[in-house]
């Protein structure tokens, strides 16, 4: 499923602008000016035709002015080249402070109306319209999802290049002009989108038209980009595989119409450059061209006055938010501001009824191809379903025959492979609407099945098979060694109504902390007060090369930390995340399977990749997964109605092994015990806090309601309590999980040091229940962690009593049947 092809893609106009455009796009631009200034200031009054006065404008002026008039002169451009050309173009706002001129944009072609009836086509209207900006009870500052035709807030700085390439993948017909602040050009993951042009193909992506808008100035300090050489800006960007196109307005007295004429005519021949790349594109894969982009250079706060108390105002910083903070306050800044409106004529722009005039908009675009109303930009619109293999076929099976925890350590599956060929076959029946992101960890996270069935996108030259392995010009893989990238692509892909999976190392997930948080915001404002934007496919993130398994890369590489930043998203009943620990391969598989049919959510997936036993059957798993935590009676040596002596609690695949590990002692010593499995965290958040969290009565049942509860939990202990704080019994919680302590070092090592190894979880049940009575066995097991660390530091290797270890319903099963179980292919498991 590709998004629709709307218009006529791809066509040159064949004769230049005509005058008549040019004439709307100027009032377009006057008009956009004036209600972007009208939201920052006007509290009523909007066309200031009653006695205007101070008490028109705001109390507490908010918004920024700066960056405003250049986007609202682009935006104006690229309405009138939608409509002259028919083409399915999506526009990305990334100067972080241009909300005015998007929802300018949205009023003035209507889109604004049909989401809002509230704000009318009249004078009325548009005195909500402004008032309700940054406002209480109103509106954002941003191009926010509030807004039609967004899908880039551009809150926070840097992603506006891979939302607009994640845009473009598998969208053949989609034209995205990603309009770049220069402020922003200086974040890290900016200067990492400019390479995304390598890892696209023009016959079968979209077009993304970067416009480098350079207005000179930050909140206080000049930009880098603005202050270089010509030549030096023109070199770096000819480097990055661009063809740069210059464009100067605003610093001389030029008129505003032969500025328009020449701004079009750029315009035009920057398209007629692209056009020839898609149709040369369409007959056979030649070498990456060098795509356009546009330099675009005008004053910052261009058209608002020259100087404010005798100091350079447009052209400088003191342009960027408020030029007139005082316009309530003082006469002079009001007088200041009076003129300022007056400037664009508005009486030229507004009907008597304060309608906007038809010769302002008649120019532009009409239907879907307007800018707010493309269904690209409201990508629920045009999502459809993934049709899904059936997840029987992918099972491990041999626990059905082998019992409960077939494999052990050893002989076991990797989950995350399993999950590969899933993956691969979604692939194969989705092949333009399902990809596979990562910065360079798909292979390693044992995601590479999917190389049977399609290649790494790559355009970025080739040397011989021998090395260059599964890439091509297309291919519905995509690697960047940038988690940035990766999470700005999905995004735009997803947003723009396809599906996907990326994976990334647990530790490093941390490099986009701020990007999860500003998706989950997007998500969270739409599902609470935004019905007009339906439903996208969720972000699922797959977090491997977890922690317990970073043994051989060390400290830098063991931080589970993600959890909490996404534990913060989880408010208000937005259902907006979901975090998840399959203990095994089925659960993945059945975790997988409700990520790829969910929507408007970021699903956490934490699995390891190494060879590890399959405690449940694919049937098991899906019912556990239904409530989200399970007690496993399988593993529990407690009868129906027998009152345990403790509840072994588990939430991680590396948790329920050694808890398991832990318990078949625990029997041996005549514990009466239950086990309970967490796989979806939430599910056992406090009932107040979460409605679709299992009720008291249910976590009562499966923790007691006055034994101890022996939680070994794959993350920070803190997380555990910050979520049951409230719930029955939560005082006899004791939760052991990660302490910051690791280091390059062996398996066992890694949970002896922060206190998860199986010999603790067993002297620290035994305390619970009676610390005198099991006090040698408490001694016992202490002194032989020491022992079992020391074997490691004199072999170099974990004790066999430790990687050796199966579950007994496994062992005894697989002995009786004398089978022996093959080792799982660990080819890159030290990557």
């Amino acid at each position: 499923m590709t998004s629709p092809v709307i218009g006529t893609p791809w066509k040159k106009l064949n004769r230049a602008v005509s005058e008549e455009s040019l004439e709307g796009v100027d009032k377009y631009w006057r008009a956009a000016n004036y209600l972007s200034i009208g939201q920052i200031y006007l509290l009523k009054n909007p066309l200031m035709r009653e006695p205007f006065t101070r008490d028109d404008v705001k109390h507490r002026l908010v918004g920024h002015w700066g960056t405003t008039p250049g986007l609202n002169f682009l935006i104006g451009h690229i309405n009138r080249f939608i409509a002259d050309h028919q083409q399915n173009t999506v526009i990305i706002m990334g100067p972080g402070h241009g909300g005015p001129a998007g929802t300018a944009q949205s009023y003035l072609d209507g889109t604004y109306f049909e989401i809002r009836p509230d704000i009318t086509n009249d004078e009325k209207g548009l005195a909500k319209f402004f008032r309700q900006f940054s406002y209480p009870g109103g509106i954002p500052s941003h191009y926010a999802p509030e807004t039609p035709g967004s899908i880039h807030e551009g809150g926070e700085l840097g992603y506006a290049l891979s939302h607009a390439y994640g845009a473009v993948f598998n969208n053949p017909s989609l034209f995205v002009p990603a309009i770049v602040g220069d402020g922003e050009a200086e974040t890290g993951p900016l200067a990492t989108g400019w390479q995304s042009n390598k890892l696209v193909n023009p016959r079968t992506d979209g077009i993304v038209l970067p416009i480098l808008h350079l207005n000179g100035y930050k909140i206080a300090n000049p930009t880098i980009l603005s202050r270089i050489s010509d030549e030096e800006l023109h070199e770096f960007f000819h480097g990055m595989g661009y063809e740069p196109y210059e464009f100067v307005a605003g610093f001389d007295d030029e008129d505003h119409m032969s500025i328009h004429r020449r701004f079009a005519d750029l315009f035009e021949n920057v398209w007629d450059e692209i056009c020839d790349i898609k149709a040369t594109a369409q007959t056979n894969d030649v070498d990456r061209p060098f795509y356009p982009m546009i330099i675009f250079r005008t004053p910052k706060g261009w058209t608002c006055p020259k100087f404010i108390d005798g100091k350079k105002t447009e052209g400088s910083w003191r342009a960027h938010q408020v030029p007139l903070a005082s316009a309530r306050d003082t006469e002079e800044h009001f007088q200041v501001l009076k003129n300022w409106l007056e400037s664009y004529k508005p009486e030229e722009l507004f009907n008597e009824d304060g309608s906007i005039k038809e010769d302002v908009i008649s120019f532009m675009p009409k239907g879907d191809l307007r800018i707010g109303a493309n269904p690209n930009a409201n990508g629920g619109l045009i999502r459809k379903d993934l049709v899904l293999p059936k997840l029987e076929d992918y099972e491990v099976t041999e626990v059905k025959k082998f019992g409960h925890g077939w494999g052990g350590m050893k002989g076991g599956k990797e989950a995350t492979r399993v999950l590969g060929y899933y993956t691969r076959d979604i692939i194969k029946l989705n092949p333009d609407s399902f990809r596979i992101f990562g910065p360079d960890e798909t292979a390693s996270n044992r995601l590479g099945a999917a190389y049977e069935v399609t290649n790494k996108q790559w355009d970025a030259g080739y040397l011989s098979s021998l090395v260059d392995e599964h890439m091509a010009v297309t291919g519905q893989v995509t690697e960047q060694l940038s988690e940035h990238q990766m999470e700005g692509f999905v995004e735009g892909y997803i947003l723009t109504g396809r599906h996907a999976i990326w994976s990334s190392y647990e530790s490093f997930v941390h490099v986009i902390d701020s990007m999860l948080n500003q998706h989950a915001k997007w998500l969270e404002a739409t599902v609470r007060e935004i019905p007009w934007r339906k439903p996208i496919a969720s972000m699922n993130l797959l977090v491997s090369s977890h922690v317990w398994r970073q043994d051989h890369n060390g400290f830098s590489h063991q931080d589970p930390g993600v959890i909490d930043i996404l534990l913060n998203k989880n408010f208000n009943n937005d259902h907006v995340i979901g975090i998840y620990f399959p203990c095994d391969a089925n659960m993945l598989l059945a975790v997988a399977e409700r990520c790829f049919k969910s929507t408007n959510k970021i699903n956490a997936i934490i699995a390891g990749k190494q060879p590890a036993a399959t405690w449940l059957t694919l049937d098991e798993a899906r019912a556990e997964l239904e409530k989200g935590v399970a007690e496993w009676k399988w593993a529990s040596n407690v009868k129906d109605g027998e009152e345990p002596d403790i509840v072994l609690a588990t939430c991680g695949d590396i948790p329920v092994q050694e808890t398991l590990a832990a318990a078949e002692q625990l029997d041996a010593e005549g514990i009466k015990f239950k086990v309970v499995n967490v796989v979806d965290l939430l599910s056992i958040e406090n009932a107040q806090d979460n409605d679709e969290a299992i009720s008291d009565e249910e976590f009562t049942e499966l923790f007691t309601a006055d034994k101890p509860v022996l939680f070994a939990y794959h993350a920070y202990a803190r997380e555990i309590r910050s979520l049951i704080w409230n719930r029955p019994n939560h005082d006899n919680f004791i939760v052991h999980g990660y302490q910051e302590q690791g280091s390059t070092t062996t398996p066992f090592d890694m949970v002896r040091v922060n206190d998860l190894d199986r010999f603790e979880l067993e002297a620290e049940a035994l305390r619970a229940i009676d610390a005198d009575k099991f006090a040698d066995r408490i001694a016992y097991l202490e002194q032989h962690r020491i022992d079992t660390f020391q074997y490691a530091c004199d072999n170099g290797e974990d004790a066999p009593e430790y990687t050796d270890w199966v579950w007994h319903e496994a062992k005894a099963k697989t002995e009786a049947a004398g089978a022996v179980t093959a080792t799982a292919a660990t080819a890159g498991d030290n990557e």
